[in-house]
Parts: structure tokens; sequence; C-alpha cells
């Protein structure tokens, strides 16, 4: 089975362990950190969206005029345009990357952020509007005849759009979240279910929920499983370590220096369930399995991406196949300096796991024929 690689599109140089050294979208440093990516074995970037961030539709078209393979993920959050607009600027950016791109729809986690850009509905209202969104925005890419929708949150009569997506029938769409209502409307509705890096056990959990989720809606099988990591990578595991620690130091010395209305946020209590989730399995302990260290989490107060792998690339990969063998189909990742961590990670990991999966998956095709062999013989 192919795994499928996406990491991050840093607009600026700004993270967790530092501030950053220029403008909010800085162009020159977009295309070195995408090309990073694209020189090093990756699928595909993620263009994140936040109240008051660059536009990432802009950015990522910007990228993917300069770029010829990698491709995009942008992310969206419905209160941000109507569904039908919506729509045509993401069939216009798929042809403008020549079939690149899917976007991923971010329901909202933070009341404040979503607040910040007048939206006022409560979480599962929110959820409900997504749902209803994913609906007409796939309709909207493949139905050339007007169509009409009245729903709780939208409502309009006889749309048809004339700019179509690239791709056939239409770019997949990424959906993520930890809670009821999240699992409700991705398992029914998404291409591809976005988790954070949790232990393999809970990770698996997950997994099965968002499959019974998927079955009650009705669908013949469950999205494709994504899941975030941090990788943190070093020649040998005291070197890895000692990386770790250092970050860790970091970032501890951000938070400690941030405003309250930075990105740091609530630390000690996060309204989303993903974050929520990731505190709970950092008070049970900070290592986990192969290579999962949750303290990077426990320090940013679960926001987002922030549980790390730590060790060799031979350990990190191990892990990764780790979760592959639980169902995971893509692995997202992204280090703490993101160029250097992006390169690291795309030639001393990726190939690694790759290969394992091809070996597998050659090995699986050579047995086959035996097994039809066996079956046969058993029932004569």
């Amino acid at each position: 089975m192919p795994i499928e690689f996406l990491g991050i599109a840093g607009l600026n140089d700004s993270g967790e362990t530092h501030a950053r050294s220029g403008p909010s979208f800085d162009k020159d440093y977009t295309l070195r950190f995408a090309r990073a990516h694209e020189d090093n074995g990756w699928d595909r970037i993620l263009f994140a969206y936040h109240a008051g961030s660059p536009d990432p539709a802009t950015a990522a078209a910007f990228i993917a005029s300069r770029l010829d393979h990698l491709k995009i993920l942008l992310a969206h959050r419905p209160n941000v345009s109507y569904p039908t607009y919506a729509a045509k600027v993401f069939a216009t950016l798929d042809q403008i990357s020549d079939g690149r791109l899917n976007v991923h729809f971010i329901t909202g986690g933070s009341t404040a952020d979503q607040a910040a850009e007048g939206d006022f509905l409560t979480k599962d209202e929110r959820y409900a509007r997504t749902g209803e969104y994913i609906r007409i925005v796939k309709q909207a890419w493949t139905s050339t005849e007007p169509f009409s929708f009245n729903g709780d949150h939208y409502r309009f009569e006889n749309f048809v759009s004339d700019i179509f997506p690239v791709q056939n029938p239409r770019p997949e769409v990424s959906f993520g979240g930890s809670s009821a209502a999240a699992y409700e409307i991705g398992a029914a509705e998404a291409d591809i279910y976005a988790l954070w890096g949790e232990p393999l056990a809970n990770t698996a959990e997950q997994i099965q929920t968002i499959t019974d989720a998927a079955i009650a809606a009705g669908r013949p099988k469950r999205p494709r499983i994504q899941v975030a990591f941090r990788p943190i990578l070093g020649a040998t595991e005291e070197i890895a370590w000692a990386k770790a620690h250092d970050i860790l130091g970091r970032i501890e010395n951000r938070v400690r220096q941030a405003a309250p209305s930075s990105f740091v946020g609530n630390l000690a209590n996060p309204e989303n369930a993903g974050s929520q989730r990731l505190l709970a399995i950092a008070d049970q302990g900070d290592r986990f399995d192969r290579a999962l260290w949750t303290k990077p989490a426990a320090a940013s107060g679960g926001r987002g991406n922030s549980n790390a792998l730590v060790g060799t690339p031979e350990t990190v990969a191990a892990a990764l196949l780790d979760y592959i063998d639980l169902g995971v189909d893509i692995i997202s990742a992204r280090g703490y300096d993101f160029i250097n961590d992006t390169t690291d990670f795309g030639r001393y990991v990726i190939p690694i796991v790759r290969e394992e999966v091809a070996r597998r998956d050659a090995a699986a095709i050579s047995r086959a024929p035996q097994a039809s062999e066996d079956a046969d013989r058993d029932a004569a």
C-alpha cells in the first residue's frame, strides 16, 4: 500500500522554539521550505489556517506555480466564506496546481479564534455547519447541472459552477477532530481522517471508532487515516535525546516569555478534545512504545501536532511502521528546525519506511498465489 508523507508549509520561520525573524509572509522562506519538501521525497504540504494569518489559498497558489511535483493540502474554515464561493476557489487552485490539491476542513477548536472572525456558533453547531459545507463543496465540484440546497446553515437556489477541478471526480477532503461530533461528521464525509500522534493503543482505539462511525453512516469503508508527529532525529539515541531536551527547554522558555494572547493560548484548559487527549496522555507518562515522547505536548498545552518521536532515523522509521501496521495511510511530520529537519527526515527516514512498505507489499503479493492454491486444495 502506498504511504504518503505530509509536511507543513511555513510562511515564515517562527515556531514553538523561537519567534519569527521577518514578515508574516516571507515569500523567499516559504519557497525554500516548500522546495526542501519537494527535493527530499515528501508528497504534500499543509497550508494551515488561524485567525489573522496570511491567506493560505493565495500562498498555496504561489507555491503551486513555482514547484512541479509537490502536492498541496489547503486548510479551510467554513466560517470565512460561503461554500459555493469556496468550491470555486478550490477548483481554481486545483487548476493552477495541475490537480495537486486536497482540502482540509477545520471546524474550529478555539472559541476565541473563531470569534476573532465573527463566528459565535457553539461547537456542535460548528460541526453541523461543517458537514453541510463539505457536502455542498463536493456537489459544486462535480455537478454540471444547477442544484439547490436548503439546510440549517446554508440555503441557495440553482447554483452551478463554471470552474471544475482537474482531479476526477474531485480533490480529496480531509478532516480532523477527537470529539463524538467530530467522529460522526468526519467519518461520514471525509476521504482522510487526521489524528494527532498518540500511543499505539490510543490510536488503534480512535481508528476503530472512526471505522464504526463510517459503517454507521452507510459507507463501505472508513476514511484513510493520517497521524501527525514531531520527529527529533540524531545519529545516535543519546544525541537524539540530548537534542530533544534542548528543544523542550526552548519551548518552555518561549512559553514563559509569551504574552497570554500570543500563540500559546490556554495551556491548562484547552477547549478542543484533541488537545485534552494529548494532555491526559502526558499525565500518564513521558514515553510510550518505541519512541513517542509527550513532554513537548505537555509544555505547549497539547496545542496541535505536538507529540514527538525521538531517536535515530532507524528508530523513528520503525515507530512509524508500527502505526502503519495499525492501518495508518498518511504520516504527517514536522520538526523544529524547519528546513534542516525536513531535509533530514526526507533523506534518512522516508526511504527506510518506503522500502520496508514496498518489501512487505511484494511479500504479500508473492504469498497470494500460494494462499489461493492452498484454499483450492482444501476445498477439493
